[in-house]
């Protein structure tokens, strides 16, 4: 059933939280946490603060920090004063920061005294920069001094739901990232149509957050939607599987998002050192990448809990189809659109609607699609074309509506004039026991155009590539078993778990 009781502007949440269970914990992490009342206070003083600061609606307001609950009071800080929150990781690099923080044109940035340097470097380039505010430091403007006392300036509530809220810049695993301009509204109806009714999130859940919140898929699911139903979070700074692990025996949790990579490091544990239950933890659940089916199985079957797996995307809110945890489950599939939601899947080329098992275009329509990429009007007008958002993802679906993401249209290995998608022969590899992850591209070749390239992270030293050929030559067409396999120590991948195909590419030419 869809929520719309959910959508409303953020203050307003906060504030029915600090009411109705006020002295309960919202969010915590490591070094401390937050009441609901004391969450609802103090970004109300530190969105009055950013009001004195000279922030008006509309402009831009950087977080440049890690996980924690000041991340989270920045954020809805920012959001209740009218601005636009643009998350920046922690972890990048120089050039990575200014872009963002230029591109954005971000008024006021809020890091960590250690970081103050790179920004005002930044500041030497740009003139939008006015302000920075630390957590914690000496002798500086601090989050901590803002959210202890109202300014003398009122913040507007940021009661515009359809007005721009984030900008959450892409993986970029190609290219240069874009700024993705996402409202309140988008957000919260992904928690309305996905979160609150098909996994039940609500007042009696507690989450372990793994996952990096400048990514779309935890800021949604684990900042706004907690915000939303009034459920409580402990936030890891980042992950570790032997921290997650401790936790998760801990007992304490109902619910465990993660990416496909996170559930395959808990299983490697419980192959080293025996299964273990996860007590109390009632469901995970798994975006960002595909999840390949062998890896569900055996989590699921070691672990006793149900990992659920959806398809979302930053341009859309985050989610576009999930699994729920009641009925059949397709092997393999990413689930059904989730309510409301106007799916396709097209011929590129025509436009033509698929049948069911043709691969296509998955293109998207529906209020959680972004307003566009921000200072992008010709990348934003390719991207969505008469309301509909065309994803570049392959995907087929069966008679029932269930959907299996494929890969990417510029993924797509062309050998001979066959078309081969990446994800598909990463699922067959993905069963050997010899192989603890893998990635597969396109290398280039004098005579087919392109070859099948696969990466291979061994199990041990015994690593036979012989045995991996004979597995794929039984399970896949004679064109998709790989031409070479490269054994590495590591496969790159987006801090939402995609694997960075050109990476392994420019590997090989160097």
């Amino acid at each position: 059933m869809f929520r719309s009781d959910l959508i409303e502007p953020i203050a307003s949440h906060l504030k029915r939280h600090a009411a109705q269970r006020g002295d309960r914990v919202a969010f915590r992490d490591a070094s401390g946490s937050v009441t609901w009342s004391g969450l609802e206070q103090r970004t109300a003083n530190i969105a009055s603060r950013l009001a004195d600061l000279g922030v008006v609606p509309g402009d831009t307001v950087a977080v440049y920090l890690p996980n924690s609950v000041a991340w989270v009071e920045s954020v809805l800080a920012v959001v209740r004063a009218g601005a636009v929150a643009v998350p920046v990781s922690i972890d990048s690099k120089d050039g990575e920061v200014s872009y963002r923080l230029s591109d954005s044109a971000c008024r006021v940035v809020v890091t960590l005294p250690e970081k103050v340097a790179v920004v005002e470097a930044v500041r030497a380039e740009t003139s939008a920069l006015e302000a920075i505010v630390t957590v914690g430091g000496e002798g500086l403007l601090t989050l901590e001094d803002m959210a202890m006392a109202p300014g003398t300036m009122p913040a507007c509530e940021g009661g515009d739901i359809d007005a721009p809220s984030f900008i959450v810049y892409t993986s970029g695993t190609t290219g240069q990232p874009k700024g993705v301009l996402l409202t309140q509204r988008s957000m919260l109806w992904v928690t309305a149509s996905c979160w609150a009714p098909m996994i039940g999130l609500g007042p009696d859940d507690t989450m372990l957050a793994p996952l990096p919140l400048f990514h779309s898929y935890a800021l949604n699911l684990c900042v706004v939607s907690i915000v939303a139903t009034g459920a409580s979070i402990y936030l890891m700074e980042r992950f570790s599987t032997g921290e997650a692990t401790r936790l998760l025996r801990g007992g304490g949790f109902t619910l465990f998002p993660g990416v496909p990579t996170i559930f395959h490091y808990l299983i490697e544990t419980a192959r080293k050192e025996g299964d273990f239950l996860l007590s109390n933890l009632r469901l995970c659940v798994t975006a960002g990448a595909i999840l390949p089916a062998a890896l569900n199985d055996e989590f699921e079957r070691r672990f006793g809990v149900k990992l659920l797996d959806g398809y979302g995307i930053t341009e859309t809110s985050t989610m576009v189809t999930m699994n729920g945890p009641e009925g059949g489950r397709v092997p393999g599939s990413c689930g059904l659109p989730i309510v409301g939601l106007a799916v396709r899947v097209v011929n590129p080329e025509t436009m033509r609607d698929c049948d069911p098992g043709e691969e296509g275009e998955l293109i998207v329509r529906g209020p959680n699609v972004m307003t566009g990429y921000l200072n992008k009007p010709e990348e934003t007008a390719k991207a969505i074309r008469n309301g509909w958002y065309h994803t570049g993802d392959l995907a087929r679906s069966d008679r029932n509506g269930f959907l299996t993401i494929t890969g990417r249209i510029k993924e797509l290995i062309i050998r001979g004039g066959q078309n081969i998608a990446p994800a598909e022969v990463e699922e067959v590899v993905a069963k050997l026991e010899c192989i603890v992850d893998c990635a597969v591209v396109g290398l280039p070749h004098e005579g087919l155009g392109e070859i099948v390239g696969l990466f291979v992270i061994p199990r041990d030293s015994g690593f036979d590539q012989d045995v991996v050929i004979e597995h794929c030559r039984q399970h896949l067409s004679s064109y998709k078993v790989p031409t070479v396999i490269h054994a590495v120590e590591a496969i790159p991948r987006t801090g939402s778990g995609k694997i960075i195909r050109y990476q392994l590419r420019d590997a090989v030419k160097s």
